[in-house]
């Protein structure tokens, strides 16, 4: 069987006879599961299954579940998702190409598919295909509302409202919409009943050569002095417009090899994408010349915001100012990191009365604390009122966006929401003398994961964006109480120091700890607060508080290299350690459980001692 195909649309249709969905950037395939495995069987056939293995081994874990729908097939999208409606199509491609064992497995846990479903074709070895897609997308949502929503198997959102759908694109940088007749029936060729429409945004780009074999224009721009090639583009020219641009390059421009012209840069012209891969821009389409434009205006930066602009409720200032010198990082560099990364950092940031630390100047200089929210803050900042304090919740990229503009570059956090008094998380902070000590944090790391381990509790590893190491367990909201958890953090530590009496200490003050690491146990308690994973921090490095995976934590870990631009490419090639953050509660709170009444019990005994 083949997938139906899409018609490319400019226009999308509006009315009642049609249904829209996000189009997603990944590998259409169709889900099918006749036998006792399950595949994924690519548009032409190809069994997609080896190279995406968590799709099949979450799948199996659902039979029970599913077993009484098969044979079935559906058709949709593998995709791997940087927010609800955007897909990174340079993952999923990345994964696509991977052989070994040992890379497909590794990368299926750090870089995870999902296969989001938008069509029901086959229902327990029925043909649904003659059926409309209203019936087929009722069938399909009766199947979800069985199985429930999985990691891995997820239905795709359906909307009515053009409008709306519109505009959900447009904020999470969608590959485009897909138009349905409500009335299709589900033919495997292209059809006028489902339509594609690209979301195109324009970047601005020089044209300095022409290659008369292919007939592209290369398109560039500046990177500060240099000149960096960002598109190949010939699509969406007329043939005048094209003849016109050749033949200037041709009398005017420079022979550099075999019918290849360039000219200095001279001309703009403005280029549609769906996106950019880190290299060129995807799919390009050209639109116009600029004729008004000066060069020296399309620039990296220019085309990172025409690429992915802030939301229009933000309102940016001082976009040049430098933030970090060294790093030669400016405001807007900055704010591109905290867009990036929301996704990554409001899971910690969501309903968190939060505590910044804002540089007015950049970092490296004064600084001061903010905890109450100023008068002057937009409307869509929400706030939450606590002892006369009105804290800022962070629970929207807006307002990360406009935080980051007042150049709060520390982000802290409790260990709990804002209507909570019980911790969701324990967090054990390991703090050498300085960094060039870094390797007594590797070793308290290692040494308290094996008591972690010995306990069958889960956890989390991240550098504390300066000299130390942070070590995470995830709890179950709204269970243990800070005197549990205290009980816990007390022994472990104490354990951990009487073992290593050398290295490590409880001491608070600096001077009596004699070149020791402290163990900082005593931050983990109400009204306290941490570093959020992911937020930078205010010193002249650029660091940032970076999750790792355990076999990082090694002799070769360097917290100096886990800088903002370091930190936004690891993200993309590695994925993020703390994707995992809150699976599995229900087993760490029996575990949790079990280690805390038997630490009452010794408590009891050594008092009766």
């Amino acid at each position: 069987m083949k997938p139906m195909l899409l018609t490319t649309t400019t226009e999308l249709p509006i009315g009642d006879d049609w249904l829209y969905e996000i189009k997603y950037d990944g590998f259409r395939c169709l889900f099918e599961w006749k036998e006792e495995i399950p595949r994924l069987l690519s548009r032409n056939g190809n069994d997609l299954s080896p190279m995406f293995p968590e799709i099949i081994k979450d799948s199996e874990r659902m039979y029970e579940q599913i077993k009484a729908f098969l044979p079935l097939i559906l058709d949709g999208e593998l995709v791997y998702l940087i927010n609800p409606y955007h897909s990174d199509f340079k993952i999923v491609q990345r994964r696509g190409k991977l052989r070994t064992k040992s890379q497909i497995r590794k990368f299926s846990e750090r870089l995870p598919t999902q296969f989001l479903a938008f069509d029901f074709l086959e229902k327990k070895g029925l043909s649904l295909e003659e059926k409309s897609l209203t019936v087929r997308k009722k069938e399909l949502s009766a199947f979800f509302s069985s199985i429930g929503q999985q990691k891995v198997l997820q239905l795709t959102q359906t909307f009515n409202d053009l409008d709306e759908i519109t505009q959900v694109m447009k904020a999470h940088f969608s590959e485009g919409i897909v138009a349905k007749k409500k009335k299709s029936i589900y033919t495997q060729m292209r059809s006028q009943e489902w339509l594609k429409y690209k979301n195109y945004r324009f970047v601005h780009v020089i044209v300095t050569s022409y290659e008369k074999q292919n007939g592209y224009f290369k398109g560039v721009v500046y990177k500060g002095d240099r000149l960096v090639e960002v598109v190949n583009f010939s699509h969406g020219m007329s043939n005048e417009e094209k003849r016109t641009l050749s033949t200037l390059f041709q009398k005017n421009g420079e022979l550099i090899q075999k019918e290849v012209w360039q000219l200095p840069p001279s001309i703009c012209v403005k280029v549609g994408c769906i996106g950019f891969d880190g290299k060129h821009l995807r799919e390009p389409l050209f639109d116009s010349f600029l004729l008004e434009e000066v060069p020296e205006e399309c620039t990296w930066q220019t085309m990172q915001r025409q690429l992915t602009p802030f939301p229009e409720q933000v309102k940016v200032t001082r976009e040049n100012k430098p933030v970090w010198p060294k790093l030669e990082l400016l405001k807007e560099d900055y704010l591109s990191y905290l867009q990036y990364m929301f996704p990554y950092l409001l899971p910690f940031l969501n309903d968190r009365l939060l505590t910044t630390i804002r540089y007015p100047h950049g970092a490296n200089s004064e600084a001061f604390y903010q905890k109450n929210c100023p008068d002057y803050a937009p409307e869509f900042v929400q706030t939450f009122n606590v002892e006369e304090i009105e804290y800022i919740l962070c629970n929207d990229l807006e307002t990360l966006l406009w935080l980051g503009n007042q150049l709060a570059l520390e982000f802290h956090i409790p260990f709990q929401q804002k209507d909570q008094i019980k911790p969701s998380e324990i967090v054990f902070d390991l703090d050498p003398p300085s960094v060039n000590e870094f390797s007594l944090a590797i070793t308290a790391a290692k040494k308290m994961k094996e008591v972690f381990e010995q306990f069958s509790l889960n956890a989390f590893v991240k550098t504390s964006g300066n000299k130390g190491i942070q070590l995470y367990l995830p709890l179950p909201e709204e269970i243990f109480t800070y005197r549990e958890t205290r009980l816990f953090c007390e022994f472990v530590s104490e354990y951990i120091c009487e073992q290593n009496p050398e290295l490590f200490t409880l001491e608070r003050l600096k001077k009596n700890r004699n070149g020791r690491l402290y163990i900082d146990y005593l931050q983990h308690d109400q009204g306290k607060t941490i570093i959020a994973p992911y937020s930078p921090r205010g010193h002249e490095r650029g660091l940032i508080a970076t999750p790792l995976y355990w076999d990082e934590v090694d002799d070769n870990l360097n917290p100096n290299l886990f800088t903002v631009q370091y930190v936004l490419e690891r993200i993309r090639s590695d994925g993020d350690p703390f994707r995992t953050f809150r699976s599995e509660l229900e087993e760490q709170k029996e575990n949790f459980q079990t280690v805390i009444e038997q630490l009452i019990v010794l408590k009891e005994q050594r008092k009766r001692r």
